[in-house]
């Protein structure tokens, strides 16, 4: 199992060991201890699944109050998983990478919270599933346009498909005060 901290600190793409033969497969998607000498000690208290059909991109999306940290990863498909840093203060403050998640490569992206997640799905369609460090809360959530010029995100679809939230999500720099403090959510 190989864990690679990217350009963002604190964003850690997960490559598991997997273990095939002519039956299948089989590996870890989660070790308590062998993820936390990896860099991602946080406690997981809910677990997502959601299922999108290619061109749909969800996110980008955080919740203010109760931040949520998320390891990602495709169960079925193909997605381009992506994490923001928002945290006011931060050195890389409105910088994101971006990571292809695939049910053949098996790896996971990990997003602290303090940052905001997004994915957009490349193959006809994908099955994500992710645990979170928080529970779920609606009236904490808070969206940034998917296309904010002031981020910049090279996402690999021109026209995606939107919920009506998404579609009216506003820019990075309008919701300043919902934004954490760095330092803050670590």
């Amino acid at each position: 199992m190989k864990f690679r901290h990217t350009a963002l600190d604190g964003v850690i793409l997960v490559e598991p060991t997997v273990h095939g033969d002519d039956r299948g497969f089989f590996l870890e998607t989660y070790h308590l201890e062998k993820y936390s000498r990896g860099g991602i000690a946080e406690a997981f208290v809910q677990d997502n699944h959601s299922r999108s059909k290619r061109g749909t991109l969800r996110g980008l999306h955080a919740q203010r109050l109760n931040p949520q940290g998320k390891l990602v990863r495709a169960v079925e498909g193909e997605i381009f998983d992506v994490a923001v840093d928002v945290r006011r203060g931060s050195p890389t403050f409105g910088q994101w990478v971006g990571e292809m998640l695939t049910a053949e490569n098996f790896h996971q992206l990990f997003v602290p919270a303090g940052f905001i997640h997004g994915f957009c799905v490349l193959s006809e369609s994908a099955q994500v599933e992710y645990k979170c460090t928080a529970l779920y809360d609606q009236d904490d959530e808070f969206s940034v346009a998917w296309n904010d010029p002031d981020i910049g995100i090279d996402w690999p679809v021109d026209t995606p498909l939107l919920s009506a939230r998404d579609s009216s999500a506003q820019r990075l720099l309008d919701l300043e005060e919902l934004l954490p403090i760095f330092g803050e959510s670590e």
